[in-house]
């Protein structure tokens, strides 16, 4: 805790594009309310100056992608009371981890010139797969009400109140036609966590899954549905293996994938 009492508040990064951070400094007038409340002690992203911990809030963005990512992550958890992961790259490995459906050391070959110097993992992971996580939040990028909302129920004590409905729901709230059975648009709403506020479907786009599974996600359902809508295999493993490819609903879409993992190369 800092002097005037106030709890302290770290944002780190590991293996992401910043963007659920920026969603953070986005917050404008309620970023000086959140300041008001809470000692923002490190956040490189947005002030040079870093108080050193234990921090009483944590908020990680990004995946782990290597040995040093390891032992950065173990050391955040120590340094924090309360450690949330934000973001589809820290609650499933994120885009990156489309790595893991693929040999890694063929990958550097053709990305490197001098793969040799590179130390890196065979895949990318949420961050609950290393450290106790309080809590997730889901989204590529999140929400700014919905992070607000995590800050804002730390503060008062309380577990967040965030919904766990499917878009198909925030759809339906917003008076939108199916965009799946009005124009055969393949669509994962029905097995994606809300929060987009149905975004791409509002638009007639089929929804891309950037908040990750729903709770109880029937991916097999979903699979026989965009299979009926003339979708052969390989396009439904597409379509699932995007931001959150490696969250567990969304991995085994259409047939079980599990590369062998090795920790180090």
């Amino acid at each position: 805790m800092s002097s005037d009492l106030k709890p302290s508040l770290a944002v780190w990064k590991f293996a992401s594009c910043d963007g659920c951070q920026l969603t953070l400094l986005d917050c404008e007038d309620e970023l000086l309310a959140v300041a008001d409340q809470l000692e923002i002690a490190y956040f490189p992203e947005a002030s040079s100056a870093m108080a050193a911990g234990p921090y009483d809030l944590s908020l990680v963005e990004g995946s782990i992608t290597t040995p040093h990512d390891v032992e950065r992550i173990q050391a955040v958890r120590r340094d924090s009371k309360f450690l949330v992961t934000i973001g589809a790259c820290a609650t499933s490995g994120g885009i990156q981890a489309l790595r893991n459906f693929g040999d890694v050391e063929e990958l550097m070959s053709i990305v490197y010139a001098s793969p040799a110097f590179v130390s890196t993992l065979e895949t990318s992971t949420p961050i609950s797969d290393h450290v106790q996580v309080d809590f997730e939040l889901r989204g590529c990028p999140i929400d700014r009400s919905q992070l607000l909302e995590v800050i804002g129920a730390y503060l008062a004590g309380r577990q967040p109140v965030i919904a766990s409905h499917s878009v198909c729901m925030e759809c339906k709230l917003k008076g939108n036609p199916c965009v799946m059975v009005a124009n055969g648009t393949p669509c994962l709403g029905p097995v994606t966590h809300a929060g987009c506020g149905a975004l791409c479907p509002t638009f007639n786009r089929g929804c891309y899954g950037c908040f990750g599974p729903a709770e109880t996600a029937n991916t097999d359902a979903m699979i026989a549905a965009l299979n009926a809508n003339g979708m052969g295999d390989d396009e439904v493993e597409r379509l699932f293996h995007t931001f959150n490819a490696w969250s567990r609903p969304f991995r085994s879409a259409p047939v079980p994938v599990a590369p062998p993992i090795r920790k180090t190369r």
